[in-house]
Order: C-alpha cells, then structure tokens, then sequence
C-alpha cells in the first residue's frame, strides 16, 4: 500500500498528522457528516476509525484503531494494510493541509524565512502551494525523525532519501521556534 490514502475521523487528528509525515495523504477535519465520509471512502480512501460500527460499515475499507496512543496507532495501521512508509515520501506534505510541498523558488524563501535558516538550507527550503507554509530541515525535523525511531520507523531505510524530501515547518520571524503541531 505504497500510495494510500486515508481519510482519519475525528478521534484520530494526531494519527493523520504522522501519516503526513510518513507521505500519505491522509485527509482530516474534527467533524464529518455520514455523506461526507461515504463520499471520501468512495474516491478509494481507507477510513480510519475508533469506531467499532464505522469501522465495519466500511468493509474492507475500514480500519478499527485500538489504541489511545499516536506511535501505537501507527504500528497497529502498518501491520493491518501491511504497510511500509518510503522514507523517500516522509515530510513531503503540508502538515496542516495535506497538500504535497513544492520546492520555493530563491526569491520567495528569501522574503518568508529567517536569514540564517535561507542561507542554510536555500536549496531544501519547500512551500506549501495551499496555505502558503514553509519548510526546511530543522530542529523539529530531527525530532520527528528521532520519534519515528523510537515508534520503529527508520530513516535510514533508503537511500533514495535526500533532495526530494521536505522539511519541517517554522515560523517566519521566529528563529529557532518550531511551528505548533496541527
């Protein structure tokens, strides 16, 4: 399930923003109507629920999530869609908006980041093309990819890994803060 979508319900915000991380395209809102959901299962996502009922009307469309906690969520999806996140996809989608990242031309990194971090990272600084967020290795990268670790996740499992990949976001006008989690 290289290309998976997802659609996460209300209980499982948390959970929808790691599988961004991952690279999926997970969509996500704190309220959905029935229709809304049948619709988004319909266009072939697979629905994560913590609902026993939900869960079993979408069929074998449906995942049933046990867990109260983010990193045990994760193992419980991987092993029941036998999943395997590219660590070549990991932080190549908007955190907030789950839209794929681009990279930002010179001139607009220049003007919407710190200097320090532009002059760091100006080859690898990406945008979000929705919401106008941008992103660069940082800090909060390294402690994201450090979490997947401990969660069993590994990093280094490709060495396609590198220039394709994101970062994650910050702040412009906030050296050294990370931006709050979605």
């Amino acid at each position: 399930m290289g290309n998976a979508q997802f659609v996460a319900d209300a209980m499982l915000g948390k959970l929808a923003k790691w599988l961004r991380v991952l690279g999926y395209d997970t969509y996500y809102q704190p309220g959905y109507t029935p229709e809304i959901l049948a619709s988004l299962v319909g266009e072939g996502r697979v629905l994560l629920t913590r609902h026993r009922k939900r869960a079993e009307q979408s069929g074998h469309m449906g995942v049933l999530i046990h867990s109260n906690h983010v990193g045990e969520q994760l193992s419980e999806l991987a092993r029941a869609l036998n999943l395997k996140p590219d660590p070549s996809a990991w932080f190549s989608r908007c955190l907030v908006c789950n839209v794929p990242l681009s990279a930002s031309s010179e001139a607009d990194a220049r003007e919407k980041v710190p200097d320090y971090i532009f002059h760091q990272n100006v080859n690898q600084i990406r945008f979000c093309p929705t919401c106008g967020r941008h992103y660069w290795p940082g800090s909060h990268r390294s402690r994201m990819e450090a979490q997947l670790k401990r969660w069993g996740f590994s990093v280094y499992e490709s060495p396609a890994r590198g220039a394709a990949t994101g970062a994650t976001p910050q702040i412009k006008g906030c050296p050294g803060e990370d931006h709050p989690e979605p």
